[in-house]
Order: C-alpha cells, then structure tokens, then sequence
C-alpha cells in the first residue's frame, strides 16, 4: 500500500465510526415501556427549578405556567435574572417564581447565571436542582419524573429536549427539526437500551445537590451543557436519560438568529470534539468503563450534516484510489459507512419523522447540507468562540 491508499483508508474508518455509531442507537431506539424504568412512588425528592434567563420579558410567562403547576410545597422556583435590560425579573416575580438578579457584563453567558443561581441556593439546599432553560415548555409530569429518578439513580438525569419549528416554517427549518429529533430523541433512547449515558443538553437537567454545587459552572463555554456531562461522567456520574421527561422550544423565526443559534451549538460541539474525546477516549481504555467507551463514540459524531460531507468526500478519494488501480479496501470501508448512515437516517424517519418531513423532502437534504458548509468552514477560520444570546425575533 502506499500513502494514498493508507490515507484514504483512514478517513474512511474515521468516517465509518460514527456512522455505526448512529446506526446502532437507530436500530436499537424502540419505544420503552413506561414502567419498564419507572421510579418508585416514595416520597420524591425536594427540587429547586433553577432558569437563567437572559432579557427573555416575552416568554418567561409561558415557561413559569409550564413549570408551577408541577411543583410542591417544598420546591422553589428559582430564576436568575441575568444581565437584562428588559422587564424579566418583574414579569418572573409577578408570576410566582423568586427571583435574583446578577449584574457582571464583563462576564456573560449560561455558565455564570447557573453559578451565581447555585450560589443563592447554597443557603438553604434543596436536594435536587433541575435547570430548565427560560424559552422551554415543561411537558406535564417532567418535573416528577426528573426528581424521582434522579433521586434514586443518584446520576444526573437528562430530559428529552426537543426544538420545533413553526407551522410556516421553511423546508431547511423543518430539516433542522428532524436532525434535532434524530440527536436528542432517537439516538440517546439507543445508547439507554444499551445501559450507557447520554450527554446533557443544556435544559431539562436534574442534579443531585452534592453534584451541582461542587461542579465548574462559571465560564462561557459554548456548549457548558456537554462540558458538564463529560467532567460528570469522568467524576463517575455518567448521565442518565429519561425518555418520559420532555421539554420542548422552538426554533428562532428569524433566519440570521436561526443561523447563530445553529453557529454556536456546531462549533461548540465541534471544538468539544477537538478537546474532549482524547480524554474521555483515554479514560474509558483506562478504566475498562464502558460507561465511558459509550458516551466517547457518541460524543465523537459529529454535526449530521457535516457526517454527510466527510462521508461523501472519502466515498470520493475511495473511488479515485479503486479507479487508479489501488485498493478496494478503502472503497468498501467508505460504501459501507454510507450504507449505515443512510439506512440509520431512512429508519428514524421512518419511525420519528414522517409527521416533520413528507418523503419528498428528503430529496431536499443535500441542498441543507451543502448550504451548511460555510458555517463548517468558518469553524477553522472565524471559530465562533464567546456565547451570543439567540434572538427570537
């Protein structure tokens, strides 16, 4: 062999990873039986509902009235009324939440809300805190199912999150929806059937009081949410996810805060890649922690759309490497990724999709995907690297 053939043969076992990682969570995704992970009807655990919420006056109101209803008479309600320049607090106290503001523009983003969020609740700890983003609804029972099976796991417990587009939306937007599905819906259900993690996705997260007051909140990591995970599952508290929490946003009217919201979650994700998976990789082999070895091969896919593009491109090379009388191997390395990748994608849609995207519109995904290479582009020349809030209008 010489270095093309090799070359070309180890992109297309980079690219094959990940497809059979998506594939196997697809395959392995059926529905769950709701008792077959039921906690126990004991007592639940007290909770405190911890939102950041930055200059979000419009829709904290219909966020609170998803929340209070589920909340007992040992709960709080806690909003962190961040850096804002509108009427959030006012309209958060008015509604029944307690309320602290934080004011520090030299330190903005998530992070620093949910520490100086933790920090007010340190006087008197609930034992559990569940963060839930100010743009979220809380689907009935969430809170409930959130506490009890944090309570008894003792891990920290993931909701299903879910971003919807509006019924006028655009045919990308409704792409965008699907993808999002296919990532927090179908693929973490795979990785519970298996018995491994999930990452977290920044709301609908249930902490045990020792976890989340001891952990690293305040920085402006783009994704401060996976971040978390990984240092959790690293510290021994790999998190668990529970398919019968739901909360659910919706995806920015505006096109260009449609792009910046996509911006920063993609190189986020990207450079978490980039940092991250080396030592989760490492300490899984380390420890012979499966646990690990799981929540590293999932952190390892990349973007969908950026999967589809570094899989066409070695499918590429491959055939150049066959046609010039090389080695088949890389060819078949890169067929078979394709193949598993397609075949995972057709099936989530199949099962999870069809009331997003009629078939039709799938004609429409390499359009979507070729119209996200310069945001993949701009990661290695313009990184978007300080946290920008979405607007959504």
């Amino acid at each position: 062999m010489n270095v093309f053939e090799i070359l070309t043969g180890a992109l297309a076992v980079v690219v094959l990873i990940p497809a059979a990682v998506v594939f196997t969570q697809v395959m392995l995704a059926r529905q769950i039986p709701q008792a077959a992970f039921a906690p126990s009807r004991l007592p639940r655990p007290s909770v405190a509902v911890l939102i950041p919420a930055h200059n979000e006056a419009e829709g904290i109101t219909a966020t609170l009235r998803s929340i209070l209803p589920q909340l007992g008479l040992c709960d709080r309600l806690l909003v962190v009324a961040d850096n804002c320049s509108d009427a959030t607090a006012g309209i958060a106290s008015d509604a029944g939440a307690e309320v602290v503001k934080r004011t520090d523009p030299a330190r903005r983003g998530k992070g620093y809300a949910l520490d100086f969020g933790i920090r007010h609740l340190a006087a008197a700890p609930p034992e559990l805190v569940i963060i839930v983003d100010a743009d979220c609804m809380v689907e009935a029972g969430t809170i409930d199912w959130l506490a009890r099976t944090c309570g008894e796991s003792e891990l920290p417990v993931q909701a299903v999150y879910l971003m919807h587009a509006l019924a006028t939306a655009s045919l990308k937007m409704r792409i965008a929806e699907f993808a999002w599905v296919l990532k927090n819906w179908v693929r973490p259900l795979g990785s519970r059937r298996l018995g491994l993690p999930c990452q977290l996705m920044g709301t609908g997260m249930a902490f045990p009081w020792r976890l989340i007051s001891d952990a690293r909140l305040a920085h402006a990591e783009l994704v401060e949410d996976m971040k978390l995970g990984i240092d959790l599952a690293l510290a021994g508290y790999p998190p668990l996810f529970c398919l019968q929490a739901r909360v659910s946003s919706r995806f920015p009217d505006a096109a260009h805060a449609a792009a910046t919201q996509r911006t920063r979650w993609e190189h986020g994700h990207l450079g978490m890649i980039a940092r991250e998976f080396p030592r989760l990789f490492g300490q899984a082999i380390a420890r012979t922690d499966m646990r690990l070895l799981g929540l590293a091969l999932d952190l390892a896919v990349p973007p969908l759309a950026l999967l589809v593009v570094m899989m066409v491109s070695v499918l590429a090379l491959a055939l150049v490497v066959f046609w010039i009388g090389l080695s088949v191997l890389p060819l078949f390395l890169a067929v078979a990724a394709f193949t598993l990748l397609t075949s995972a994608v057709l099936t989530a849609w199949w099962r999870r999709g069809r009331g997003i995207l009629p078939l039709a519109a799938l004609l429409s995904v390499p359009f979507y995907v070729l119209a996200k290479i310069p945001m993949y582009l701009k990661f290695w020349t313009r990184r978007q690297k300080e946290w920008v809030r979405t607007e959504r209008k």
